[in-house]
């Protein structure tokens, strides 16, 4: 993905997220930032080009955690014959600001689950220009009947080490995340099963009661999936899932900002009580339209609607966006509910935090982003500066 520079580079007065005051960047000539420091540093005198952003923010690329396609194609029907559109939406993603993401494939039969991990698994192994397929997370099919909101009820299974070694097969390697319903495994079992196998449990469409959230996080779930979409609401005498999510400290939600999935009020809630990036993450959640216009379009045996971004079944289910990651960002801040930094955190460092990667720093690719608020228009805009 990293692109080398011309000559290195040190981009000044930038405003990083995370960190304190002014900084300055540098970068060398193979594209990866040697330091950050604060502007004004003593004896940092470098014979390089000088990119002044004038307060700026600066930061890291977004990583999506939950996409299920792009460009009409829905990632449970990849092929051998149409992997070549991967390519495409590795571009289309990278242009849209997204350094990383996980193809995502929700609830299908095991045979195309398969398949589709065995065509990732391939262009994994030969990744070059455009976002970086990060891994796979699989939302299902392991989750509950009463919660499955647009998942096909014909191909949920039950939550068993060996329904889970059948869905996995040899592809447990490039799976990254699995959403799953802790309260189907009464065992206790699966979830230390998938951490050994080094898989970040995700919890989800899922009845799971507080106490039973609490041991799933006891054996080691670490985030959940789509905050307040297909689990019950929070309750004064029964917190569920979500309470018990958003009181643990070492437990992260995913959440989707296109005003539809969760009401700008409840997440003007949600981020307060999570402490913002210390326990939240932006996700897109968006369906095989992402990138066309509105209309009617395929979705595995069915089909959904497009209108204004938000896609739904016939019957009027909600089923996912057509936003990218990176309009959330730029929504949270529309709303009023989330000032830059934390919103520009939310879907660069905290989704890798999310997964266990890094925060911008030392090191790193300088595949970044440059970020302007319009104090006049109230508008946030970015644009690709490096990488």
């Amino acid at each position: 993905m990293t692109q080398a520079t011309q000559n290195p580079v040190d981009i000044i007065n930038a405003r990083v997220p995370g960190y304190k005051d002014l900084q300055m960047l540098l970068v060398n000539q193979e594209g990866i930032i040697e330091q950050i420091l604060p502007m004004g540093t003593v004896g940092m005198h470098r014979c390089v080009s000088l990119l002044n952003v004038c307060g700026d923010w600066i930061s890291l690329g977004g990583v999506d955690l939950q996409i299920n396609g792009a460009l009409g194609l829905a990632f449970p029907d990849l092929t051998v014959e149409n992997a070549h559109l991967l390519q495409k939406i590795r571009q289309f993603l990278w242009d849209a600001g997204v350094d990383g993401f996980l193809p995502t494939l929700v609830t299908t039969s095991v045979e195309k689950i398969q398949r589709s991990l065995a065509v990732i698994a391939d262009i994994i192994r030969s990744q070059q220009a455009g976002a970086k397929i990060l891994g796979v997370h699989l939302e299902g099919p392991f989750l509950n009947y009463q919660k499955r909101g647009a998942h096909p009820a014909g191909y949920l299974l039950p939550l068993t080490i060996e329904e889970v070694r059948w869905v996995l097969g040899d592809y447990a390697h490039i799976v990254k995340v699995i959403t799953l319903a802790p309260e189907l495994d009464p065992t206790g079992e699966v979830i230390p099963y998938l951490r050994s196998l080094g898989i970040t449990v995700s919890l989800g469409h899922s009845q799971a009661t507080s106490a039973q959230a609490q041991l799933a996080f006891e054996l080691g779930a670490t985030i959940v999936t789509h905050a307040f979409n297909a689990m019950p609401p929070l309750h004064h005498r029964e917190p569920g899932l979500l309470g018990a999510a958003i009181t643990h400290p070492n437990v992260m939600c995913g959440f989707i900002a296109d005003g539809e999935h969760v009401s700008p009020t409840m997440l003007q809630i949600l981020l307060r009580a999570s402490d913002y990036e210390k326990g939240l993450f932006l996700v897109s959640d968006a369906l095989s339209p992402l990138g066309l216009p509105d209309g009617v379009y395929p979705w595995d045996s069915r089909q959904i609607e497009v209108k204004n971004g938000t896609a739904r079944l016939a019957d009027g289910t909600l089923s996912g966006t057509t936003l990218p990651l990176l309009v959330g960002v730029q929504n949270l801040v529309k709303w009023g509910i989330c000032d830059v930094e934390t919103a520009i955190l939310l879907a660069t460092d905290a989704p890798r935090q999310g997964i266990g990667l890094p925060g911008i720093g030392k090191s790193q690719a300088a595949n970044l982003l440059r970020w302007h608020w319009d104090k006049v228009t109230k508008e946030l805009t970015w644009q690709r500066l490096l990488g």
